[in-house]
């Protein structure tokens, strides 16, 4: 259901909530890329990663749900990012907590069977809808023995943050399709080019 021209947003992260990280694309380097600018664009991430749709009279996704959305990210990736770097529980400041169990206590979508037997989910308030199932979706990892198994990706410019899924948990890339192949063609054009003496 993504409309034309639309984003194709990058999933496979392993958590819905990672995957919703992953639209600021190069976190912290000078090509930092926003992929929520518009509710059009919020509402194409909706369809794409979470197959919501709005349902019957629902309301239409504005900007200041964009900016919600936006700082919805940062907190989850402030809260996870958080935990990643230390070891259990970090202590998470009353206001943190307050947005965050506001976030996730909105409805969430539900189910809906179209004509063609495929299931999409459904809102009346897409936006908060959405939030819900990421903020239950960080809440549920942050708290749990997976998060054990995230990782921030080793691509120098990509830092996002994935579950590893590996036997090993020794996943080293967010994606070995695109940050592992430039890793690789990297290192093997540094092995190629003649030492100048």
């Amino acid at each position: 259901m993504n409309r034309p021209g639309s984003i194709v947003f990058r999933q496979g992260a392993g958590r819905l909530s990672l995957d919703f990280l992953r639209t600021l694309r190069y976190r912290g380097d000078a090509g930092e890329v926003e992929e929520l600018r518009t509710p059009d664009e919020l509402l194409a991430w909706a369809e794409q990663c979470c197959a919501c749709a709005p349902a019957a009279g629902s309301r239409p996704v504005r900007q200041e749900d964009v900016n919600r959305a936006r700082e919805a990210r940062e907190v989850l990736y402030g809260l996870l990012a958080g935990r990643l770097d230390g070891t259990g529980p970090v202590p998470v400041p009353a206001e943190v907590r307050a947005r965050l169990n506001a976030w996730a206590s909105a409805p969430p979508p539900v189910p809906h069977l179209d004509a063609a037997g495929r299931l999409w989910w459904q809102a009346v308030d897409v936006a908060g809808a959405v939030l819900s199932l990421v903020a239950r979706d960080a809440l549920d990892l942050v708290t749990s023995p997976a998060m054990e198994r995230v990782r921030r990706c080793a691509g120098p410019r990509c830092g996002a943050l994935f579950l590893d899924n590996s036997r090993p948990g020794s996943r080293r890339w967010c994606s070995m399709g695109a940050c592992g192949n430039h890793e690789k063609k990297r290192a093997r054009r540094e092995r190629t080019v003649p030492a100048s003496g």
